[in-house]
């Protein structure tokens, strides 16, 4: 039997698709790491299942010849709204964050890398130059500086503050153990969920490598970088963020790089308000995928207030859930700039490294295209709430 079933095809039709792949062809530990929500995974579910809820308004004739996908946004033209959301550990895949880097540059999006990422950011801004890094608030100010200092001196192009995830927990859904290292002692408990998956290990084996779990762009500069564990702790113990701490990084970035900054996490109306008061070029509307405060709304359901309050003030983004070219088109229509993916490309480089994250990219642009289309509209620019059949009750205004 071959070790990929699908090396035939290798391509796949549907973010779904990949996931079904995923599922089969990553271990146990790896796929349910990519799938799991804090405690009963409402969140996450709410994420997905929300758009099924908002109906599209199409036409019988007259459809536009060509159809105008690209925008300009954070100083960067892009070919079509679908930027990439920084997710941590990509080691799924042994290119990892490489992989992802560089299907984003041949497609023409925008990289963000996690401070938790597996790669280094030096690397990564190689492979594609127009990457945006993320950092979390963890130990002090010098410390945060000496961080954004070495993703400046990388060449980021932005910066992303992700505010929502400092107090996850537990995890329902079964999110895995996450070992300190691969040492005899983990190969031991972990083998026999790996040994079945053999197309797995084998891209590992053929490029004489093991996971690499540790968190490269956690340390300062020349430092050894801690584990995925060791950095997580730390960043627990960290004092819990202020609006004051956002400000300041949002002037200290400005003032080092003069490149766009951007809060991710923003759930309500009044969060959204300061994020423009404390001087951010962007929001992302975002319930961090459901991995932080489970029972949080869909984001989708919080986007149209928000927008409408600042989205002549700020670049408003939206990320979670977002699995299809018609998703994308909704949340467009109800206010945000681009969206950002974090699940469905992880699942396109479990199955498939940067090809894969490349199909997923190429599944939401066609479905992007299609769907405008289908409602008569020859630019994301032209999309608005009349585009939509939106269910009385649907929008969500928090924090007024």
């Amino acid at each position: 039997m071959a070790l990929n079933p699908w090396k035939a095809n290798p391509r796949f039709e549907t973010v779904a698709v990949a996931q079904t792949r995923a599922r089969k062809l990553l271990p146990e530990p790896v796929y349910s790491s990519r799938i799991a929500g804090t405690e009963r995974g409402q969140t996450a579910d709410a994420n997905t299942a929300a758009f099924s809820e908002i109906g599209l308004s199409p036409i019988a004739a007259d459809y536009p010849p060509s159809r105008k996908l690209s925008r300009n946004l954070l100083g960067q033209n892009i070919p079509f709204p679908v930027l990439i959301s920084p997710t941590g550990m990509q080691a799924m895949h042994p290119e990892g964050e490489l992989a992802v880097a560089r299907a984003a540059a041949a497609k023409g999006t925008i990289m963000g890398l996690s401070n938790f990422s597996s790669k280094p950011v030096e690397d990564v801004v190689a492979a594609h130059p127009t990457t945006f890094f993320q950092i979390y608030w963890s130990g002090d100010r010098a410390a945060m500086l000496a961080r954004m200092e070495r993703a400046h001196a990388a060449g980021v192009q932005g910066l992303i503050a992700t505010t929502d995830w400092s107090f996850a927990k537990g995890r329902d859904t079964g999110s895995p153990e996450v070992p300190q290292r691969i040492d005899l002692r983990a190969m031991i408990r972990f083998g026999p969920k790996v040994a079945t998956k053999r197309q797995w290990w084998w891209e590992y084996a053929k490029r004489g490598r093991i996971p690499e779990l540790t968190a490269p762009n956690f340390a300062l500069r020349g430092a050894t970088p801690p584990s995925f564990a060791e950095a997580y702790s730390q960043f627990m113990a960290a004092p819990p963020l202020q609006w004051d701490d956002v400000a300041w990084m949002a002037e200290t970035w400005r003032q080092l790089s003069g490149t766009p900054f951007m809060v991710k996490g923003i759930c309500r109306i009044d969060d959204a308000k300061r994020a423009v008061q404390a001087g951010a070029d962007a929001i992302s509307v975002s319930n961090h995928g459901g991995n932080n405060l489970d029972g949080t709304p869909a984001t989708i359901r919080l986007l149209h207030g928000i927008a409408n309050e600042v989205g002549d003030q700020i670049t408003v983004l939206m990320d979670g859930g977002v699995r299809r070219g018609s998703d994308v088109v909704k949340a467009l229509a109800l206010g945000a700039q681009a969206v950002l993916i974090g699940r469905a490309y992880l699942w396109g480089l479990g199955v498939n490294g940067q090809a894969g994250v490349e199909n997923v990219l190429d599944i939401l642009r066609d479905g992007i295209d299609s769907t405008l289309l289908g409602l008569g509209v020859s630019a994301v620019d032209e999309l608005g709430p009349e585009h939509l059949i939106v269910p009385d009750g649907f929008h969500l205004r928090l924090g007024v």
